[in-house]
């Protein structure tokens, strides 16, 4: 793998945005299930379903031939219907997803920056998230300035501020 170029999501990404939620999901190879058993379940797609309605935002990582390889996007959950990564209303909830095959190349680490620009450049203060504490992914987060703000069984929500 040698490059990759970052552009903005737009709505026609929702199956891009899908297909990297799968690759979220499935970080751990040994518990990987297959795409429709992970699109299937509620607490799942509500991260990608109705893409790209308002106070969404992402961005795509594209290989030299144009195919998606990563994407990390941003949306907002209310109180009453919180994602697993909510810490307050208004504050957007990010999604990250890299292609098996990218991940550890940099992709990640390019699109959660992107995404932070295009917090900046949206309002928003903070920026939040949940992680498995054995996701490799924790790392790249608290390298990039996310705290832990709430920890449960398995899993951390995490959050920093926006630059």
């Amino acid at each position: 793998m040698t490059g990759f170029l970052i552009r903005p999501a737009n709505r026609d990404d929702a199956r891009v945005l899908s297909d990297m939620l799968v690759e979220a999901a499935n970080w751990n190879v040994s518990l990987a299930r297959p795409r429709v058993a992970v699109l299937e379940d509620p607490a799942v797609l509500r991260y990608v379903a109705g893409w790209k309605r308002p106070g969404d935002f992402g961005c795509v990582a594209e290989d030299a031939h144009g195919a998606a390889v990563g994407a990390c996007w941003a949306r907002l959950f209310p109180a009453d219907a919180p994602g697993k990564g909510f810490v307050a209303v208004g504050v957007p909830e990010l999604t990250l997803g890299v292609n098996a095959q990218w991940r550890a190349q940099g992709v990640g680490r390019a699109l959660l920056q992107e995404l932070g620009r295009q917090a900046a450049a949206s309002g928003a203060n903070r920026l939040s998230l949940s992680v498995e504490r054995a996701n490799f992914a924790q790392r790249l987060y608290v390298s990039e300035g996310y705290v832990t703000v709430q920890s449960r069984a398995t899993a951390d929500t995490m959050m920093r501020a926006v630059r």
